[in-house]
């Protein structure tokens, strides 16, 4: 898909949406790690200061997406506790699974047991990886409800909002630049958010293969 097209697709009234469906969905489900949310954060700062917008074309209302975006990934995340606590456990007793098997969810507890409850799932929401997990192992290793939903609110109101606006706010100031530059700049951004993932995938290929 071009860049002309991937605009228009985020000029229609579905942007919004899609946009808050990502996050829920990367937040919320531990089976779906890797999508964009970083990218999809910053770009949308970008996007509501007009950049790579057509004169006149309707584009991305910074408010609506500061205010839709946290709520989005907070639901999401509350979703995933709730899956970590009822139904976590059978999801990681697969040995086959790269992702969810005993080995991530110990090192997912010992990474909560390191920096506590609180930062553990705040700074989780910085790292791709540790952003579709921090939730549902939350929920397996019994974090209680109300300590998890307050910094659920606290770490997604960061994540979000320093983002967003970061996005907006170099926009405003670097429109020339950025314009002339922009599909270069988001794929920079695409690939140093997704590139944790791609390395504990190289390092999940390399252990197998070591082993085989």
């Amino acid at each position: 898909m071009s860049f002309i097209n991937i605009t228009s697709a985020l000029s229609s009234n579905y942007a919004l949406v899609i946009a808050f469906g990502v996050l829920f969905l990367e937040t919320g489900l531990p089976l779906i790690i890797g999508l964009p949310g970083d990218t999809l954060l910053i770009s949308g700062g970008l996007f509501a200061a007009g950049i790579g917008v057509p004169a006149g074309a309707h584009h991305f209302s910074i408010t609506e997406l500061a205010i839709g975006a946290p709520i989005a990934a907070i639901i999401g995340s509350q979703m995933g506790h709730f899956l970590g606590w009822h139904f976590g456990r059978k999801a990681f007793s697969r040995a086959e699974s790269k992702f969810f098997n005993a080995e991530k969810l110990n090192s997912a507890e010992r990474y909560l047991a390191k920096y506590g409850h609180g930062k553990a799932i705040v700074l989780g929401r910085f790292v791709p990886v540790v952003r579709g997990l921090v939730n549902p192992v939350s929920g397996m290793v019994r974090i209680p409800f109300k300590e998890f939903a307050f910094w659920n609110v606290v770490g997604a109101l960061i994540w979000t909002q320093v983002l967003i606006w970061g996005g907006y706010g170099v926009g405003k100031q670097f429109a020339d630049t950025i314009s002339k530059y922009l599909t270069y700049i988001i794929l920079t951004i695409a690939i140093v958010t997704i590139l944790p993932l791609a390395l504990e995938i190289f390092k999940e290929w390399r252990s197998r293969k070591h082993l085989s």
